[in-house]
């Protein structure tokens, strides 16, 4: 067969159903399902192994981590730690330490080997930002901005509804809306500058140059929590899906936060929240799947290793 016929005949057999082509995932909304390691960090010194296992699941992946401001340590030197809220007691990990550094054998890699099919690789999810100290939010954008040829970013345009396309390197930054948020990740940026931190979108407007996500609780789902949910029905099902449809036409990716099933002694031994349990494996595996096939983005949960290996199922 002459060379020059041959993509008129794939066509026409695929066209029959007897070729099937599967188009390369890429990373905008609704390309892929990852797991959100939620509340990857240690609380008060124990479960110090949270990053090490959740990087363990594989990448891509997203990782959570809440932050606070610790003005404890030195005069003069105060540090972004992470932390679950409180006030510090100044032997928390700092972010650069525990994240940043903590990945920078996979992200120098990465940026050597030059394989882009899978990037970003980790997603930094920074939603919580306790603190209403605008030090806080300058030392942040300093700091990310030591491994800004790691990040992800984006032009900023004269418009805030013109949206540029993300320059996709191995890390993307996600982070919460706020005044401070806007004004020292958004504002400060001069028109043609890099954006390197994008902040939560609120349902019914559409994404912006600066807000390209969402964030939902599960009870957006089934509106009695998690503790007190009954049987997955259709009903069920069809909300989850609505508020997935709704957030991708709208440009956002979506976050899901929290789907645990697991024993009451978890709660102590591992600290996964009581708040955030449907009880059992066999009962968060259902929701961990109608998440996967409703196409959400970021399905947050402490069961890495569960949740990890049902959302690559497909």
């Amino acid at each position: 067969m002459r060379r020059r016929y041959l993509p008129h005949v794939i066509l026409c057999l695929w066209l029959l159903g007897i070729v099937t082509w599967t188009q390369a995932a890429g990373f905008l909304p609704g390309q892929r399902v990852l797991l959100d390691a939620h509340n990857c960090y240690p609380y008060e010194g124990m479960w110090v192994d949270r990053l090490d296992r959740a990087l363990g699941t594989g990448l891509p992946i997203g990782i959570e981590c809440d932050l606070i401001w610790d003005p404890t340590t030195q005069p003069g030197s105060p540090r972004i730690v992470v932390r679950h809220g409180g006030k510090a007691k100044g032997n928390e990990p700092t972010l650069r330490d525990y994240f940043f550094e903590k990945v920078r054998p996979i992200v120098e890699k990465a940026l050597k080997d030059g394989n882009r099919e899978d990037w970003p690789l980790l997603t930094l999810n920074l939603n919580d930002l306790r603190t209403g100290n605008p030090e806080f939010f300058d030392a942040l954008w300093k700091l990310t901005g030591d491994y800004e040829s790691w990040l992800c970013t984006a032009a900023k345009t004269e418009n805030l509804t013109q949206v540029s396309p993300l320059e996709v390197k191995p890390v993307l930054i996600l982070t919460s809306d706020g005044a401070h948020q806007t004004k020292v990740f958004y504002d400060s940026v001069p028109v043609g500058g890099k954006l390197r931190m994008f902040a939560a979108g609120k349902p019914g407007e559409k994404a912006d140059n600066f807000r390209r996500w969402i964030n939902y609780a599960w009870n957006k789902v089934e509106p009695e929590g998690q503790p007190k949910a009954g049987e997955w029905s259709p009903e069920d099902a069809a909300r989850l899906k609505q508020l997935v449809v709704a957030a991708h036409q709208e440009g956002y990716w979506i976050r899901l936060w929290t789907l645990n099933g697991h024993g009451a002694m978890d709660i102590a031994l591992r600290g996964w929240s009581p708040g955030y349990n449907f009880g059992s494996l066999e009962a968060v595996s259902i929701r961990w799947r109608a998440a996967r096939d409703a196409g959400v983005d970021f399905v947050a949960s402490d069961q890495y290793e569960d949740c990890a290996k049902t959302l690559r199922a497909k």
